[in-house]
């Protein structure tokens, strides 16, 4: 880490949740470390904490720090050292109709709506395909964060939207939503080749992924994407050390 990076850090304030039921293992509890809600955050922090495992949700920025655990693990992929493997060879090559484009992460109805039937074609029951439009505004971008989305399109259809951070070394993959009618595509891995495809073009080095947990499919399925770094708590190292 540069010494603006820790310059960036000294005055942050943080907090730690008390335990909660954990969101990925059953009978589980989670503990989060998050920053002060309160503390006036800007864009030069947010991408210093992404460097120690951190990442964004609505307007919080968050790393677990349960006490007895660690399996929610900070990965990243070097997108120049990506080796596609066949699955996602032939992913690309069924879906080289769709094409995409850079928006600014603006609410759109369009978005919306999709956003929408996703969350109820996916995760009916979940509490967030319930969201208003408030909450997905919150989810789409922070008013401290350089966000962005990209948007996937057949012909004229909107079919998936990804939403991303954007810093001062590569991308943050926050989340992505797509229309359930075409789930036969692969568009979540589509999402993600297409991210990496796009941090190259901005002469980037990293594709932030979020948290791998192997005891999971709903974090898992990262390790399909090599190769991989995670973060130890002190610094990044290749997730084939594991």
């Amino acid at each position: 880490m540069s010494d603006d990076d820790v310059a960036a850090l000294e005055e942050i304030r943080f907090q730690l949740t008390t335990e909660h039921e954990c969101s990925y293992l059953e009978n589980k509890q989670a503990i989060t470390l998050f920053v002060d809600p309160e503390y006036p955050i800007v864009m030069q922090q947010y991408t210093a904490l992404a460097k120690l495992g951190f990442r964004r949700s609505g307007e919080h920025i968050y790393r677990p720090h349960c006490t007895d655990c660690g399996l929610c693990i900070p990965v990243r992929l070097p997108v120049d050292e990506f080796k596609p493997n066949r699955s996602q060879r032939r992913n690309k090559t069924l879906n080289n109709d769709i094409t995409f484009s850079v928006e600014d992460a603006n609410y759109k109805d369009e978005h919306y709506d999709l956003y929408r039937r996703y969350m109820k074609g996916r995760h009916a029951g979940g509490g967030m395909d319930n969201d208003e439009p408030e909450s997905y505004e919150r989810l789409i971008k922070a008013d401290w964060s350089t966000s962005k989305l990209l948007e996937f399109r057949l012909d004229t259809q909107l079919i998936m939207v990804a939403v991303i951070d954007c810093f001062d070394d590569g991308i943050s993959a926050v989340y992505t939503f797509f229309d359930p009618d075409y789930a036969n595509r692969g568009l979540g891995v589509f999402g993600i080749v297409s991210e990496i495809d796009y941090v190259k073009s901005l002469n980037l080095e990293w594709l932030y992924l979020g948290y791998w947990n192997p005891r999971t499919n709903k974090m898992s399925y990262k390790s399909n994407y090599k190769p991989l770094e995670f973060f130890d708590g002190k610094e990044w190292q290749w997730l084939e050390k594991i």
